[in-house]
């Protein structure tokens, strides 16, 4: 009999606590004790209007946070801002993610722009070193033990890296901050989210377990990703469902990952949505269409997955102006990623009149940005041959490591080598840094300093 009447008062007490915690609901209660203050880190690496997508996509992540109750404080922002004046904006202010036009730019702080957008300050701001900031607002990621984190990284990539408007942050780096960050005990948990080409290069067999962190990537680590909302279409390529409007031709929109997650996270109901049914929806959307899609991946501490995405990103009203993310599955053109400036350009070829400025403009960057591409290949297929010769030459710079494997064994030589190819054969495009795989390989086959230069100067040139 007692113990039924602990029971019961047991019951009581629960129901109490449902129906009234202070006068708040119990997932507000959840929702505002159970996590310390949030914050997040939004990263645009990329500058040029042919990148529009990349700003687009972290103008939108900050306007979803902010809906989110994140406060200005907690969310810090490095984006070139290059895009919403640019003189080739049809819409002079205004930056779009989606094909409905709505304004993502208004209110986004312009914490890191320009030359401020580098790794030094990247990491600077992870490990809260105020006094290794240069430039921009000097905010940094100044966490407290019971704090979340949530990290977005959009641009260009390639194996092992991804860019900045100058020079790239190398995996490895990456992967010591994280670790640094983890020793300093200033985190509960963390969440990456990385859009760029071979993400997945950036954390196989690289990231531990037992940081507290928990990484999707939109592509393997041998594969590009793609943008999305590309191109108004035509008789002969549609768009299925809804066209970027006209003005926006050749750009595209956002990138197919980055996209997934934000109108997944603008469309369903954050507090009961996990990262993993999160993961799930971005993955089936991404890799819809594999022609025109990569595979999704995850890394880390998967124990994360199951938490609630508000825990991250705040708690949004879902009745808005966004429409399900199942209505784009097949909305637009995707473009590969490293295919988005030829893509501009050829598109403006395309629609300029001929025998105008831009018509000749146009055909101009086509015929360089083809010259060049055809130049890199050939440079970095002449090294190998050089190297491991001309039967062996292709399939040692293009083999890929199992998975589970990092990219290279030492990280300095990659560095080093990819140092003696730029200054021989010119900085690595958005393009050419598919090419690093090659050079890693290079490193991994235990080639000396020595061969490298020579073979370089063979093929390239001396300075």
């Amino acid at each position: 009999m007692i113990f039924k009447y602990i029971v019961c008062v047991a019951l009581v007490v629960v129901l109490s606590i449902c129906v009234n915690i202070e006068g708040r609901s119990v997932s507000k209660f959840l929702t505002e004790e159970t996590v310390g203050t949030k914050w997040a880190v939004l990263v645009a690496g990329s500058n040029g209007w042919w990148n529009y997508r990349h700003q687009a996509d972290v103008c939108h992540a900050y306007q979803l946070l902010k809906k989110g109750g994140l406060k200005d404080e907690n969310i810090i922002v490095f984006m070139y801002d290059d895009i919403a004046n640019n003189t080739m904006n049809p819409r002079p202010g205004v930056i779009i993610n989606n094909p409905h036009g709505q304004d993502v730019y208004k209110g986004v702080p312009k914490d890191y722009v320009g030359e401020d957008v580098n790794a030094e300050n990247f990491f600077n701001v992870i490990l809260a070193n105020k006094s290794g900031i240069t430039g921009g607002s000097g905010k940094v990621l100044n966490s407290a033990p019971n704090d979340h984190i949530f990290i977005y990284y959009v641009d260009h990539g390639g194996p092992g890296i991804v860019s900045m408007p100058t020079g790239v942050v190398y995996a490895n780096d990456l992967i010591d901050v994280l670790k640094k960050k983890h020793g300093s005990g200033t985190y509960s948990k963390l969440v990456f989210y990385l859009e760029a080409c071979e993400s997945g290069s950036m954390f196989d067999g690289l990231l531990p377990e037992g940081l507290d962190i928990y990484v999707t990537t939109a592509s393997n680590p041998n594969e590009s990703s793609w943008g999305t909302y590309c191109g108004v279409g035509d008789a002969r390529d549609p768009c299925l469902v809804a066209c970027p409007p006209p003005e926006f031709k050749g750009v595209c929109l956002g990138d197919l990952y980055s996209v997934a997650w934000m109108e997944d996270s603008d469309v369903q109901d954050r507090q009961t949505e996990t990262l993993d049914d999160q993961y799930d929806r971005i993955a089936n959307r991404t890799a819809a269409n594999l022609t025109y899609g990569s595979h999704v991946m995850q890394y880390g501490d998967m124990v994360l997955s199951v938490d609630a995405l508000f825990q991250y990103m705040g708690v949004a009203s879902i009745n808005h102006s966004h429409v399900s993310m199942n209505s784009y599955k097949s909305s637009s053109q995707n473009v590969e990623q490293r295919e988005t400036e030829l893509f501009y350009w050829q598109s403006k070829y395309d629609n300029a009149p001929e025998g105008s400025d831009d018509y000749f403009e146009a055909r101009a960057k086509l015929i360089n940005v083809v010259a060049h591409r055809s130049q890199v290949d050939n440079n970095v297929k002449h090294i190998g041959d050089l190297l491991f010769g001309v039967k062996y030459g292709n399939e040692a710079l293009q083999t890929v490591r199992s998975s589970g494997q990092p990219l290279v064994d030492n990280w300095d030589c990659l560095k080093s080598y990819v140092e003696i190819f730029e200054a021989h054969c010119g900085k690595l495009s958005s393009y050419g840094k598919k090419h690093i795989r090659g050079i890693a390989n290079i490193c991994n086959a235990g080639i000396e300093r020595e061969q490298m230069t020579a073979a370089t100067v063979q093929a390239c040139g001396p300075l």
